[in-house]
């Protein structure tokens, strides 16, 4: 592992206690409903047992949903910070889905596994071909039928929120990460047949619908 990769695991392990309180000052009102909007935007027809896979799951939040709403499903939360997958697992009082630890541009499951593969707010701090790598990675475990559902920001209008998610962008130390948050449907059309763009009802978050 690069001591960046490394460095960066160690900021989310120790982010991990206090992650879900700085999601309720910043999302505030916004949180349940986005992560609702995502789970609400995941449809299949004749699965009685749906396979969920919440890439880069954090806390747990999404997948969780996932698992109260289709307790007869495979729900999988898969993440490199063991920091967030300890936090996620407290948070899944009744043991109803499994978390696994490793990254996201080699996940360890085998081809077309899944109903159902989302990644939330995560995508835009991977790096160039990693990205790609990952999307590409997604649309290998997916089933022909399935969907990957990736939910990123939305670049703000106004000015201060924008200035603050420069910052942010600057943060990543990615150079590209401002063309990726700018870019539209484009690095996902690359990579699957059909691509579908909707918004949260806050307006804060954009959802692209991916098919194999």
């Amino acid at each position: 592992m690069s001591k960046t990769r490394s460095g960066r695991r160690q900021y989310y392990d120790l982010f991990s206690h206090v992650y879900d309180t700085f999601i309720r000052l910043h999302a505030r009102k916004d949180e349940g409903s986005t992560r609702h909007y995502i789970v609400e935007s995941a449809t299949w027809e004749n699965v009685q047992s749906p396979r969920i896979l919440d890439i880069c799951c954090g806390t747990g939040s999404v997948i969780l949903a996932f698992s109260v709403l289709y307790p007869e499903g495979l729900t999988v939360g898969y993440d490199f910070s063991r920091g967030m997958l300890r936090a996620a697992k407290k948070k899944d009082t009744h043991e109803m889905s499994h978390f696994i630890e490793g990254n996201a541009v080699s996940l360890p499951f085998a081809d077309n596994t899944f109903n159902v593969v989302t990644c939330s707010h995560a995508l835009y701090e991977l790096k160039g071909q990693n990205r790609k790598t990952a999307l590409l990675e997604m649309r290998r475990v997916v089933r022909p039928d399935g969907t990957v559902l990736i939910m990123e920001h939305e670049v703000p209008r106004s000015p201060l929120v924008k200035f603050f998610f420069n910052v942010r962008m600057a943060a990543m130390g990615s150079k590209d990460a401002f063309e990726f948050s700018k870019a539209g449907t484009k690095p996902y059309e690359a990579v699957f047949s059909s691509v579908t763009l909707s918004h949260t009802p806050s307006g804060k978050s954009r959802l692209f619908s991916c098919s194999k």
